[in-house]
């Protein structure tokens, strides 16, 4: 692989089709390791093909008041991409058609896209099941027009899934930020005084674990559990669950791999760990993803990587829900990191 200046990197991996581009070449194209597909191919495991839409998740934003080393939308107070009302009433219009269960609404900070709150009361009062958003908990304490956020969450019934990378102030603060940790302490401990993992409350509160560095994540039930014991422990935080994701190499990750000359190693890392029954229950097969734009991709990652769903409808405004089940799901190099291992979806581990 040919070693330019990380700056030169930088600036060619800022743009999708540039890290596309840098994924498909070197080990892969010498053949050091087989592409994705054909992993598949040979593995016997079974062919990547949508399921019953059950999961519409929706991007409100880049915007962020946060700038984590990790994230793959590379999002942040700078960001000026937000979701308008009209694309919001389109993705209504679809979740109250096609019978898909679930609304998870991400980021960037999805609260701070001025109609968030409308969304969710109008998802609320569609009589959507499960509305989750996902919230990095700083964002609750950032400015007084959010403190009241976990109260809103509660009268809305909103299943609140938050990032915390450790339960240890060092670890959470390198990834994330000088003072995250004691903010995301005092956000935790909010929503567990508005109800949330409480015993027998219907508020769902749980956590996700991203590695902090160039590493998959270990088991996820046993990192459960020390979570539960240490937060309780320390701060008498309680919560539900703990979904550990693997991180994918693209965006921001991409750059640090490349940065710490980790790269390679970490590719070996995701290649060796294909695990063929963590195929089936990716959450491609049952999810799609919209853009703050509206288009329709397979999944947050593709989306970040501009790759559109292969269907004649790509946007919102045109939802047809044949053709999009017949389409062929869109892979590469980096959906190694959902099948390593137990397997990574935003619901954490699916084999």
């Amino acid at each position: 692989m040919s070693h330019k200046s990380l700056k030169a990197r930088q600036n060619e991996l800022s743009k999708p089709e540039k890290q596309l581009e840098f994924l498909n070449n070197g080990i892969f194209r010498e053949g050091e390791l087989p592409y994705f597909k054909d992993k598949i191919a040979k593995s016997g495991a079974p062919q990547l093909k949508p399921k019953k839409l059950e999961i519409l998740q929706l991007n409100l934003g880049y915007m962020c008041n946060q700038v984590c080393s990790h994230c793959h939308v590379d999002a942040g107070p700078d960001r000026k991409e937000i979701m308008t009302r009209e694309t919001m009433q389109q993705c209504l219009e679809v979740i109250k058609n096609t019978g898909a269960h679930t609304l998870d609404l991400t980021g960037g900070a999805p609260e701070m896209n001025p109609n968030f709150r409308w969304f969710v009361e109008e998802a609320s009062k569609a009589g959507v099941k499960d509305i989750i958003v996902r919230s990095n908990l700083t964002i609750i304490l950032a400015n007084k027009k959010y403190h009241d956020l976990p109260e809103f969450f509660k009268k809305n019934n909103v299943h609140v899934v938050s990032s915390l990378p450790f339960y240890k102030r060092e670890k959470t603060d390198r990834q994330r930020g000088e003072g995250v940790f004691d903010k995301s302490v005092k956000a935790l401990q909010m929503l567990n005084d508005a109800g949330y993992a409480k015993e027998g409350s219907n508020l769902k509160l749980d956590l996700v674990y991203n590695p902090a560095g160039a590493f998959l994540p270990t088991n996820q039930e046993a990192m459960e559990q020390d979570f539960k014991k240490a937060l309780k422990e320390d701060f008498n935080i309680g919560f539900n669950n703990l979904f550990a994701i693997t991180n994918l190499p693209i965006s921001r990750f991409l750059e640090y791999l490349i940065a710490s000359e980790n790269y390679e190693d970490y590719m070996y890392a995701l290649v060796e760990a294909f695990n063929p029954a963590a195929v089936e229950n990716v959450m491609c097969t049952n999810t799609l993803s919209i853009s703050w734009d509206g288009w329709l991709y397979d999944c947050d990652f593709n989306q970040m990587l501009d790759l559109k769903v292969a269907s004649k409808v790509q946007h919102i405004s045109e939802y047809n829900e044949d053709l999009l089940e017949n389409r062929e799901i869109i892979i590469s190099q980096h959906c190694y990191g959902c099948t390593a291992g137990a397997g990574s979806s935003c619901q954490g581990t699916v084999a």
